[in-house]
């Protein structure tokens, strides 16, 4: 059996987390593809609500298409 995460878990959180654009970064490349491995979804984009975004599309070659931004304010 997989240890395989519903959307709800995936989006709940008790205290919304500020991230760093290199933290933002990381999560995208590990939580996040997981999630959309795991689901075989074909695209997905997401934001957090500070500003960052991210797309993710899957390739014909099965590759993971990963854009994103962030912003950060000084």
């Amino acid at each position: 059996m997989t240890d395989k995460k519903s959307i709800e878990d995936f989006m709940n959180t008790d205290k919304p987390q500020k991230r760093t654009s290199g933290a933002w970064a990381s999560f995208v490349e590990t939580d996040v593809v997981a999630f959309f491995n795991n689901h075989d979804i074909e695209k997905m984009s997401i934001e957090d609500g500070n500003g960052n975004k991210a797309k993710l599309s899957r390739q014909k070659d099965d590759g993971i298409k990963v854009e994103y931004s962030s912003m950060t304010i000084l």
